[in-house]
């Protein structure tokens, strides 16, 4: 039996069977938004506020996206944290959890461990990312706090918006759930600051590119190897990502020979997910990776990838945070 989500790429007879339900679904979220505008909501006590997240189910290059925009403030001058709300641990969500390299992802959640990793800067989740927020700045020293995929969480009041797309993919059959990928509709783009596509941007968007140069072997990440070695070779190849097809085509674009093996988001890997009965390299990404260390052995290579947007967008967020900072400084 297909999974719903084979269905979002067109309209097609399951689509439009569920189509009424997506218009009842796309209502409520207008109906939600409406509601948090006419409520007072929680401003954290930061320079500026920068939530990034997307409107599809699914991967669209959100944590690249807020590891580069930590590390471009923080070159800037600034000190940013990150608030999460940790999708996929198994913590007390009652109270918040400061996120390092060493945390268990079971507990916290893949990407926060991955972005405390690959960021160096102060990480928090908890489910009421409004308290979080305070909790980076008033505990961590942070001064601009950055709310990975909130935004959809309004209780947080935010100065400024990055909306991330698939450039490829873009937004399915146009639906919104369960009929689409669409968790609200297009028109919510007008809103967002920042428009930026992983791979091809349309007009008023920018691009980002996802560039992998290197494979690290999961059991001593000091072992690398430049990912054009395996040009020619086949591998296993794992991801348990929103689009896992985009890792495989990359391997594929460097010359790799792949053995697809697509799991869940999120997916809680296990010995028997990544060992296979050949001498084959198993290589993943860097966010399963963080979930597979203490399973892996010799064969276990992950692929890390960096965040390359076009060079007008660092000056046009910089500009922004500046200006928002200083009216904050006038109030």
């Amino acid at each position: 039996m297909k999974r719903l989500d084979a269905y979002w790429e067109s309209r097609n007879p399951v689509a439009l069977a569920l189509f009424p339900v997506s218009l009842i679904y796309c209502a409520l979220m207008r109906l939600r938004r409406l509601i948090y505008g006419l409520l007072p909501t929680r401003r954290a006590p930061a320079k500026a506020v920068i939530v990034v997240g997307n409107l599809t189910v699914g991967g669209s290059g959100k944590t690249p996206m807020v590891i580069w925009l930590c590390r471009y403030l923080a070159s800037h001058g600034f000190r940013p944290g990150v608030v999460s709300r940790g999708h996929g641990g198994q913590r007390d969500h009652r109270v918040p959890e400061r996120v390092t390299a060493d945390s268990d992802p079971a507990r916290v959640g893949d990407e926060p461990v991955l972005i405390a990793a690959r960021s160096g800067c102060p990480v928090i989740v908890d489910r009421k990312r409004a308290r979080g927020a305070r909790l980076l700045v008033q505990a961590l020293d942070c001064d601009v706090v950055v709310a990975d995929d909130g935004l959809q969480h309004y209780a947080l009041a935010r100065d400024m918006e990055i909306i991330m797309v698939d450039g490829t993919r873009r937004f399915g059959n146009g639906l919104c759930l369960p009929a689409g990928p669409l968790r609200e509709s297009v028109e919510r783009l007008r809103d967002a600051d920042f428009v930026v596509a992983t791979g091809c941007a349309q007009p008023g968007e920018h691009a980002m590119a996802l560039t992998p140069t290197v494979v690290m072997k999961l059991m001593d990440p000091a072992q690398v190897q430049p990912l054009h070695a395996l040009a020619g070779k086949a591998v296993h190849a794992l991801a348990g990502i929103g689009h896992p097809e985009r890792f495989f085509t990359m391997l594929e674009a460097a010359g790799l020979r792949v053995d697809r093996h697509p799991f869940p988001d999120h997916h809680p890997f296990t010995a028997a997910d990544i060992r296979f009965t050949d001498s084959l390299p198993v290589l993943m990404t860097e966010k399963d990776a963080v979930k597979c260390r203490a399973i892996a052995d010799d064969r276990h290579w992950f692929v890390p990838v960096s965040a390359s947007p076009d060079p007008a967008l660092g000056p046009a967020i910089l500009s922004t945070v500046q200006a928002v900072s200083q009216l904050q400084r006038l109030r």
